[in-house]
């Protein structure tokens, strides 16, 4: 999980906080689970462990198991979301704006 948001974080571009404007949250259970975040609202992007330096826009629940797999691929955001494995509070449409950055 840890190296997943090193790459989030080294990916990130002042366009793409600038296009994105959304903050969010991932509650993970599991193996380095925890909370986590990705900021595309503030300055040139931020992505670690922790909450938000801003309130989160979008809260997403999953096992860190699954967040990997969503990340590098493996599992389709929309599939995990209809199959139950991940939940979103918030923002939908910045939601899916994330699956589109993915």
């Amino acid at each position: 999980v840890a190296e997943t948001f090193r790459v989030i974080q080294g990916a990130m571009s002042e366009e793409y906080v600038r296009t994105t404007q959304g903050v969010y949250q991932f509650e993970l259970s599991g193996d380095e689970g925890g909370t986590w975040y990705i900021d595309l609202k503030t300055k040139s992007g931020s992505a670690g462990f922790g909450k938000p330096p801003v309130t989160a826009d979008v809260v997403m629940s999953m096992s860190s198991t699954d967040f990997v797999k969503m990340f590098t691929g493996k599992l389709k955001p929309t599939m995990a979301f209809m199959s139950g494995k991940l939940r979103i509070k918030g923002n939908m449409a910045l939601a899916i704006k994330l699956e589109k950055m993915l």
